[in-house]
């Protein structure tokens, strides 16, 4: 790489808060507004108090930041965690001493978080197959949908308490029957103002973050039709002072219904560390500097965030896509951004909570149906099945078991499918965990030769025999001795070459001229063609 590039890459610490504060501070900005809706959406959508979401994204953004191992993402609280949180809630007994209980458990998970980062473990998500995790983000996708569609229409939350998401997804016809006109009409067009933002992006007006525009249409619609004195109470958003509700919230009792306590602690551990180390991934493609993220510093930090949130009654927090996405396209340079994010919600929360509880719930609910329709968009399905019908069926197989089970079931039903169509496809049970791989060097070369199978369950030791290789050389990586490859580690490899030729080497992908792909698609799995 040149060295003018190296000298272009902003400066870290304090030196980069000096370097950097315009860009940062106006990145933060932005995000706040996109962060501070959203955070309560998903608070209120986890049954804990809303105010709980501005105390984890306070956290993400003013903690996390400074001991993070990334540059560019942004933490908070996750839809994707919603199905989880609110599960463990419910789980726990519900209401308040749920909440209290399930906090317990996310203080372990937090814990957990960290011992992942001190054993290294940041490539756990290389170990989990793709259409698993897809499947895994589509059902969660669902079920927010489905669970926020009541609170669109503003039924009163005593027809859907306590049902399952299969008896939610029945019940939509009711819902539908007894809908409020004058809140669901909020709702509605803030749904389209979320849906169509999109598509006016090149004007000025679209420069606005969609979910303030929503709050700048909802809130005087609200107050002209006088919500606080005609409607029900669940139709505004209450969340209450942020010094009263500072406390050490966690209880730790519910350790005693053991076999729920540890799904939840590995839930949240398992599913938050996943959810942020692909987000960590995405972005650090996305980032103009090309920076490579400390995956496993960013475990750690990520891990003490989730337990300081969970004891003072907090969500579980992760490097969130969206708000890391709209960071990086507003121009931030380090992640003193994340910073100011937080801190800009810190002294919002504390100075405007009258301008928070005038929110109606019917708006917050359209920014998290738009969510969910972004985690299980029908191109999601396309897309998976031009990789080939075994991948649809992994991610089908994963959203169906996440719905009528939960999320822990769902992901080990993807993952069980795909062993045993590795295992029908020719790959040796012993094989599935531990790849023969050779690495042999002549000057300026190296060849990698792979045997046996290249898949998503022996990926890690094909990847630490790549990253054993110094960067700026020719790499060949050989797999004509595989009876299968697939798609998985097709992408995790071509990714591989991405980033190694990025420093300056080269990487050739050779072998597969006797493999059949099993779809058009250039990631598709690949196997061996026997004459």
């Amino acid at each position: 790489m040149k060295t003018t590039s190296k000298i272009q890459v902003p400066k870290d610490g304090w030196a980069g808060l000096k370097e950097n504060f315009a860009a940062d501070m106006t990145a933060g900005f932005v995000v706040f507004l996109l962060a501070m809706p959203l955070s309560l959406g998903i608070a209120k959508a986890s049954d804990f108090p809303p105010i709980m979401g501005l105390i984890t994204a306070i956290i993400g953004g003013m903690v996390v930041s400074l001991i993070s191992g990334s540059k560019l993402t942004i933490k908070g609280p996750a839809a994707g965690l919603i199905v989880v949180v609110a599960g463990a809630v419910a789980d726990f007994g519900g209401g308040e001493i749920g909440w209290k209980l399930a906090l317990g458990a996310m203080v372990v998970a937090g814990i957990v978080q960290v011992g992942f980062g001190f054993l290294k473990l940041g490539k756990l998500a290389d170990i989990f197959p793709l259409s698993a995790i897809h499947g895994m983000l589509a059902a969660i996708g669902i079920i927010i949908i489905v669970k926020q569609i009541p609170v669109l229409l503003d039924v009163n939350p005593e027809l859907y308490k306590g049902l399952t998401i299969v008896s939610m997804i029945t019940s939509i016809p009711t819902f539908f029957a007894n809908f409020d006109p004058r809140a669901t009409m909020i709702g509605v067009y803030s749904l389209a103002i979320m849906l169509g933002w999109p598509y006016i992006k090149d004007f000025k007006l679209g420069k606005i973050p969609a979910p303030l525009m929503v709050l700048i249409v909802a809130i005087p619609s609200e107050l002209a039709m006088d919500f606080a004195h005609t409607e029900p109470a669940y139709a505004l958003l209450h969340i209450g002072s942020l010094t009263d509700n500072l406390n050490f919230n966690a209880d730790f009792s519910g350790i005693a219904q053991s076999g729920v306590f540890i799904k939840y602690v590995i839930m949240f551990a398992l599913v938050g560390s996943l959810e942020s180390l692909l987000t960590v991934k995405a972005i650090d493609l996305a980032d103009p500097f090309r920076r490579k993220s400390d995956n496993n510093k960013d475990l750690i930090a990520v891990g003490v965030g989730n337990t300081l949130s969970a004891f003072l009654g907090g969500l579980p927090m992760i490097s969130e896509v969206a708000r890391s996405s709209a960071n990086v396209n507003q121009g931030a340079k380090t992640r003193w951004a994340n910073f100011f994010h937080g801190m800009f919600i810190l002294v919002f929360v504390l100075v405007a909570t009258p301008v928070i509880e005038m929110i109606p719930n019917a708006a917050l609910a359209a920014m998290l149906i738009t969510v969910g329709i972004k985690l299980a968009h029908p191109k999601e399905f396309v897309n998976t099945f031009k990789i080939g019908k075994e991948q649809l069926a992994i991610f089908l197989v994963t959203i169906v078991f996440t719905l009528v089970e939960d999320l822990l079931i769902g992901i080990a039903a993807g993952i069980l499918l795909k062993v045993i169509l590795h295992l029908i496809n020719g790959a040796s049970f012993k094989t599935l965990f531990k790849a023969p791989i050779l690495v042999s060097s002549n000057g300026n070369n190296y060849l990698v030769e792979i045997e046996e199978a290249a898949v998503f369950s022996n990926f890690l030791t094909i990847k630490k025999k790549l990253e054993e290789i110094p960067s700026g050389f020719n790499l060949t990586i050989d797999l004509k001795n595989t009876k299968l490859v697939d798609h998985s580690v097709m992408e995790n490899l071509h990714r591989f070459q991405h980033e190694y030729e990025e420093n300056g080497g080269h990487v050739s992908i050779i072998g597969l001229d006797n493999h059949k792909p099993v779809s058009d698609h250039h990631l598709a799995a690949r196997k061996l063609v026997v004459e």
